[in-house]
C-alpha cells in the first residue's frame, strides 16, 4: 500500500523534557508507549506503542494485586504503573496476575483513546 508508513510499533517521538529510559513508559499527551531506549530530552527515540511489556508498578505495601484483565493506568508522576484511574492514563489491560507484593505488572498496551 503507498500510503502505508509503517507496521505501527515501534514509531519515533522527540523525547519530552526529562528525557526517556530504556524499557519506561513515556506519555505524550494521549501518546503513550514503552521507550526503547535512553535519551535526552529532544533525541529521536522509539517507543513500543502495541505489545506485552512487565513494567513497574505500585509494589509492597500499596495492597494493589492485579487480575488478569483489569485496567492498568500510567502515573506519569511516579513513572509507574497502577490502578489508580484519578489522574493518571488507561494505558493497557493486565495480562497475569499481580499479587500486592509484587512490583511488576504484565500488560498489553491498548490506544489511550
Amino acid at each position: 500500500m503507498k500510503t502505508q508508513i509503517s507496521e505501527g510499533s515501534p514509531i519515533d517521538i522527540t523525547a519530552p523534557s526529562g528525557g526517556t529510559t530504556s524499557g519506561v513508559g513515556v506519555l505524550l499527551n494521549l501518546l503513550f508507549g514503552i521507550a526503547v531506549t535512553t535519551n535526552v530530552a529532544g533525541d529521536a527515540v522509539a517507543i513500543h506503542v502495541s505489545g506485552v511489556f512487565d513494567h513497574i508498578a505500585e509494589g509492597a505495601g500499596s495492597g494493589q494485586a492485579f487480575a488478569v484483565g483489569e485496567l492498568v493506568y500510567w502515573d506519569n508522576t511516579n513513572k509507574r504503573m497502577t490502578k489508580t484511574s484519578t489522574s493518571n492514563t488507561k494505558v493497557g489491560v493486565a495480562v497475569a496476575a499481580k499479587l500486592t507484593a509484587d512490583t511488576t505488572v504484565r500488560l498489553r498496551l491498548v490506544p489511550t483513546i
